[in-house]
């Protein structure tokens, strides 16, 4: 009697044990709404990022997230700030998602982390790059898995403070993004080689078609080398017009992504070789058994080599879940605490989640743009 007892007592012990300590299960499936330009110029950067974040998500949902899938909505921006507080607004008042992810333009970005804010729902920014996103308009609710203009500033402004140039003309598009990059650069140029000297400036409207007058103006002044802070399709744009008018084997230019596969591409045999640039992500670096998955996976899936904004997409699929199974739930306020701190295995290696203000940590990389057979 006293054994058949005993043994009774051991199985609830063991059953009680089980219930207590077993994971949490998410009874619905998680929500993301994604909001970015998937028309126009730009449309080439989001749609890769959104390749990336399908990518990870076949991985991800194979096994589930606490036993839930993750599943997602995606709005089209317009590259217009107007548009894209509209659809933010539709995805979280009438879709209920719990999050936001998304968007390519800084100011967007902008104008829904303030949303965001007041509405007590996180969002996870990945290409959109002014430091001012998690700086001095950063918040609890918003997140950057892309690297910012002043990492990105600094990146560049270090490598060319170990170059011979002292005239610098600056040059680029005329919104958040330009100015912000260009000052980051500039900042940390000047910090660390003090004798450098600013000779002009020249910025023009975002997607102006001729850049010719502009570029051919600053060869005429004469600099040792050009900052360039341009992005998305006026990156294009100001590289094909440098090889195209000869400046880029007169004058040095350096601009953030110039070394990136995605820009690369777009320029074809138009790409202007011994140009300068940074970038947070190469399909060939690290050369490791992650990243080289990685490549193979996307080009399985997409038919090409990811690019920087294949890989920021993947990162914050990535970020997304193992914090949801971090805070055992899909409570916003518990994720946003599992967020903060985070860090997850990538394909350039462990990356964390800063819990000060909310920016991912990335490797940036200097280098000149070169024709190699193989790619």
């Amino acid at each position: 009697m006293w054994g058949s007892i005993i043994v009774v007592l051991v199985v609830i012990a063991a059953v009680v044990v089980y219930y207590v300590t077993r994971p949490p299960k998410i009874v619905r499936p998680i929500k993301v709404g994604i909001i970015d330009c998937y028309s126009g110029p730009a449309a080439m950067f989001c749609k890769e990022a959104l390749n990336g974040f399908k990518l990870a998500l076949n991985e991800i949902n194979k096994e589930g997230v606490l036993g839930a899938k993750i599943e997602f909505t995606t709005r089209d921006t317009k590259f217009k700030v107007d548009i894209g507080l509209s659809v933010a607004k539709e995805l979280i008042m009438r879709e209920n998602v719990d999050l936001l992810v998304g968007t390519i333009s800084s100011g967007v970005a902008m104008a829904v982390s303030d949303y965001c804010k007041r509405e007590k729902v996180p969002l996870i920014v990945w290409i959109s790059k002014s430091e001012r996103i998690t700086g001095e308009k950063g918040h609890r609710y918003v997140f950057s898995t892309g690297e910012n203009t002043a990492m990105a500033g600094k990146a560049g402004g270090v490598a060319l403070s170990k170059k011979p140039f002292i005239k610098y003309w600056i040059a680029g598009d005329d919104y958040e993004y330009g100015h912000a990059i260009a000052n980051a650069a500039w900042r940390n140029l000047k910090q660390r080689k003090p004798e450098v000297k600013k000779i002009g400036e020249t910025w023009w409207k975002v997607g102006e078609p001729d850049l010719v007058p502009y570029i051919t103006a600053i060869m005429g002044a004469k600099p040792d080398a050009v900052i360039f802070a341009a992005g998305g399709a006026s990156m294009v744009n100001v590289m094909k017009t440098v090889k195209a008018i000869g400046m880029s084997e007169k004058i040095p230019g350096w601009i953030h992504t110039a070394t990136e596969i995605t820009i690369l591409r777009a320029l074809g045999p138009g790409a202007p070789e011994g140009f300068m640039g940074t970038t947070d992500y190469l399909f060939y670096h690290p050369d490791t058994p992650a990243n080289r998955a990685f490549v193979k996976d996307f080009m399985g899936a997409y038919g090409k080599r990811p690019g920087f904004p294949g890989f920021h997409g993947y990162i914050t699929a990535h970020f997304i879940a193992e914090a949801f199974k971090k805070a055992g739930g899909i409570d916003k306020e518990k994720f946003i605490d599992a967020l903060e701190g985070l860090t997850i295995d990538s394909p350039s290696g462990k990356l964390e989640m800063r819990a000060c203000d909310h920016q991912a940590m990335l490797p940036i990389y200097m280098g000149v743009t070169k024709k190699v057979q193989e790619y």
